[in-house]
């Protein structure tokens, strides 16, 4: 929780990451967080503190709140500072948007990544790098690529589900909301992130997860059951999402309620409402697969895209594991956004390539809608897709881990220090080694790895996968 006497610790320092990561999410402090001077503010009902900046004394005198968002009528062109300025000038959950970046490097050694006892291959990782000095003194004997470790975000709300839920939180307390409805799998980590924000907030969270309850409560569910309201509903039922979350709402709400969506809020452009008496309800969308999760991902590419970090003129691979498919099309918009040379990456786990395209469309659909028509999303290459969708290197149903998986994330845990799990970061993990191996760095193209976090799910697939965790006591280096 963000206190009064930890803003002050607040510093941006290059690659690195601060120790204590209680400050990184704030309670019933709000924070806007101007883009253009990383500057903050926290205000409470009783004072403003100001910590330094101009620019956000600008974005508070053009009433930028959580709500208020580019005319859409505008149609100003994506990749103009004045674009970029306006939608990011707002409040945001993370205090900053500060993350680390480490190197993975590997022997050069052409690997056939269907066979994971090849992870060996792996020579270390170096997480002391200084970026621009790094990208010029590359060695290419030795194969590596670059990880964002946003796995470091803090213990339970961490990788993409902080990025996602970054512009939701404002907007959720800024419409005086009581309760928040959502779903997700068994082990679903967004849902256990919504759970742990909202509590932190005083609002009550419904989590709708899929399935049966499991014997033992682990992982990201065993959070979801202590932070919030946990239904389990049945996999025949959970199929038609839409009506289940819609139903719960309404029950949620009652007789004396109301139930809000995102659409209807963004459309109203609604801004800062007084408590009613009833339970005010929104809905969260699984994943949060919503158009204000996207301004999050932006955040993060700007971020990204400084001079000290990967900078703006390199050609970069953006490698991504894709659940929903929300993060690679938020990190695509925010690099179209920047004019960015870089090239997003989503390996398609959860669906098949029809859905991701059809995901794809629906969000920039809404982006465009709520947040403006930018000029540069009706050229054709654009309208014919932003994210380069591809296969998982192992092909299996979603959820399925295959043998070798759990001794692979294992080994690369040993040898780097970085917990990967088999049914996400492992897929994006394989993905940029290929990439990296098969000629994006002879191209002097870098190789860029978002970890999205997820891994407690690793407790409850030690329930479903006993015989694959039981071989780790029995393997002998």
């Amino acid at each position: 929780m963000a206190t009064a006497g930890s803003v002050n610790t607040f510093t941006t320092t290059l690659l690195n990451f601060p120790a204590n990561v209680s400050h990184l999410f704030r309670s019933r402090w709000t924070v806007l967080h101007s883009e253009t001077g990383a500057s903050s503010y926290f205000l409470s009902t009783s004072r403003l503190r100001l910590l330094h900046s101009k620019s956000t004394v600008a974005a508070l005198e053009n009433e930028f709140s959580s709500c208020k968002f580019t005319d859409s009528s505008q149609g100003v062109r994506f990749g103009g500072e004045e674009f970029l300025t306006r939608l990011l000038a707002r409040r945001w959950t993370l205090a900053n948007p500060d993350t680390k970046i480490s190197k993975v490097m590997f022997s050069a050694t052409d690997t056939n990544l269907h066979d994971f006892s090849a992870s060996h291959l792996f020579l270390g990782v170096d997480t002391d790098i200084c970026m621009p000095n790094d990208v010029l003194g590359t060695d290419n004997s030795n194969q590596s690529f670059y990880i964002v470790r946003d796995d470091l975000l803090h213990p339970l709300i961490n990788g993409n589900k902080a990025r996602k839920l970054d512009g939701v939180l404002p907007l959720i307390e800024d419409n005086s909301v009581t309760d928040v409805v959502t779903c997700g799998g068994c082990q679903s980590a967004h849902a256990a992130a919504t759970a742990v924000l909202c509590a932190e907030r005083g609002l009550r969270s419904h989590l709708l997860l899929r399935g049966e309850q499991p014997e033992f409560l682990t992982g990201y569910n065993l959070m979801s059951t202590i932070y919030g309201n946990v239904t389990y509903v049945p996999r025949s039922i959970y199929a038609n999402r839409e009506k289940v979350l819609k139903s719960q709402a309404d029950l949620v709400a009652g007789n004396s309620g109301s139930v809000l969506w995102f659409d209807d809020i963004l459309s109203t452009s609604l801004g800062k409402q007084p408590r009613s008496y009833g339970r005010r309800v929104i809905v969260i969308n699984e994943g949060a697969g919503d158009a204000i999760a996207l301004l999050g991902l932006i955040r993060l590419v700007k971020y990204l895209s400084q001079d000290h970090l990967l900078g703006k003129h390199r050609v970069i691979k953006f490698v991504v594991d894709a659940g929903t498919g929300t993060t690679a099309i938020g990190l695509s918009l925010g690099a179209l956004c920047l004019g960015l040379p870089w090239e997003v990456t989503a390996v398609m786990l959860a669906d098949r390539i029809d859905g991701y395209k059809r995901q794809e469309k629906r969000l920039i659909s809404e982006f465009r809608k709520h947040f403006g028509a930018p000029l540069d999303l009706d050229k054709d290459e654009v309208n014919g897709g932003i994210v380069n969708w591809v296969e998982r290197l192992r092909q299996r149903k979603f959820g399925n881990v295959l043998d070798g998986e759990v001794e692979a994330c294992r080994q690369i845990a040993q040898k780097t220090g970085i917990l990967v799990d088999p049914i996400y970061t492992l897929a994006a993990w394989e993905m940029a080694t290929f990439l990296s191996q098969k000629g994006a760095k002879a191209n002097g193209d870098l190789v860029v790895l978002l970890h999205t976090g997820g891994t407690l799910g690793l407790f409850g697939l030690a329930q479903r996968y006993k015989s694959y965790f039981n071989d780790l006591k029995n393997f002998v280096p």
